[in-house]
């Protein structure tokens, strides 16, 4: 494990995945209970891609304004060979923004919808692709769901749409993008409210596995 961060300013870029069940805020309450402090921004909007959020223009404008560590990025799975283009060319542009404002790009890889399970290694695939070509992080929450199900097949990770996450899966999802940012082991982590020890401490375990596979610092 690197040297852990203890104070971070971090702006999350995404759609749905990111703002159902607030992944930025659970990021912030794990931090608080490991001793860190979480400073976030969350610019997301229902269907967006890097691409929308680049015409619209309000994300480059944050960005811009400067002072974060992180810019953390997330689009759809992008499973398709077509959208892992989009993904690399639109995550490059912001990467390169990004950098030139004194902060680093993050990938908030997640997963394709519930009905669609071969998609699984192809979203893995570009996410880890738009990492390399921008040398930026990787926080590799579908993996961490695929992980923790091979733990226990029966975890509802998935809300009742088949595409966004249960709170059980934001949450999986946010330990794995804490490990990467905060650099600290998600094993030392609380059991959230409402969910029991035993469970907490299988998603923690996910997480580690999957950062340590697939994740990039």
């Amino acid at each position: 494990m690197d040297t852990p961060e203890e104070s971070l300013r971090v702006l999350f870029i995404g759609n749905s995945h990111t703002y159902v069940n607030d992944l930025p805020a659970l990021v912030a309450q794990m931090a608080q209970a490991t001793g860190s402090t979480l400073e976030y921004q969350t610019i997301a909007r229902p269907n967006f891609g890097l691409m929308d959020h680049w015409a619209v223009g309000e994300a480059q404008e944050a960005i811009r304004r400067g002072g974060w560590d992180y810019v953390v990025l997330q689009q759809g799975p992008s499973s398709q060979p077509d959208s892992r283009v989009n993904l690399v060319e639109w995550g490059t542009r912001f990467a390169n923004l990004i950098h030139e404002n004194g902060a680093r790009a993050a990938f908030y890889m997640v997963w394709p919808a519930e009905s669609r399970p071969m998609d699984r290694d192809g979203v893995r695939t570009s996410y880890t692709a738009a990492a390399n070509a921008t040398n930026g992080v990787l926080a590799p929450a579908g993996e961490a769901w695929r992980a923790a199900w091979r733990r226990e097949s029966r975890l509802q990770l998935y809300s009742d749409d088949g595409m966004h996450a249960s709170y059980l899966g934001t949450y999986l999802a946010a330990v794995t993008v804490y490990e990467q940012l905060f650099r600290k082991s998600p094993l030392q982590l609380p059991a959230p409210d409402g969910v029991s020890s035993s469970i907490a401490q299988l998603l923690h375990e996910a997480a580690a596995e999957a950062d340590a596979e697939y994740g990039r610092r």
